[in-house]
């Protein structure tokens, strides 16, 4: 296909915009600063969701952790790795299985979760409030679209 022929094409044309309209959204949303989340909080994007995830469970296999995360087990074993190195989980027996590990959150982890989900909700009760209130629907329907289309 010539490029004359690509600029017309609207599959073309609207691939560009879709791609466009992601790279913006990234960039204001702040996911590409991956040392710190959306919210303005000195963590990697990383340990945010891990921590999110344990503090939403109480308590998880690793494997479910990568499950959820979307993420490759060995890179999860680091993540774990660094979560417990700064002190904020802790492994412990599986109560269904004597042989079994899950993780969990400790005194400090809990905090430093508490501290996440507050700025989030502080983050995104700002975020919903600019967009009007008649958009909003449409916005959470593109993104559950969205979402669906990434995990076909």
């Amino acid at each position: 296909m010539s490029v004359d022929r690509e600029a017309e094409d609207p599959v073309v044309l609207q691939e560009a915009v879709l791609q466009e309209a992601l790279r913006g959204f990234v960039r204001a949303f702040g996911l590409h600063q991956p040392e710190s989340t959306p919210c303005g909080q000195p963590i990697p994007v990383s340990e945010a969701h891990a921590l999110g995830e344990l503090a939403r469970s109480g308590e998880l296999r690793q494997v479910e952790l990568a499950r959820r995360l979307r993420l490759q087990k060995s890179t999860v074993s680091r993540l774990v790795g660094q979560l417990t190195d700064r002190g904020w989980v802790e492994r412990g027996p599986a109560r269904d299985d004597g042989r079994g590990v899950v993780l969990r959150l400790s005194p400090a982890g809990q905090r430093v979760a508490h501290n996440l989900a507050e700025a989030r909700r502080e983050k995104f009760s700002r975020l919903l409030t600019s967009i009007p209130a008649h958009e909003r629907p449409g916005v959470l329907h593109a993104l559950r679209v969205l979402t669906e289309a990434l995990d076909e």
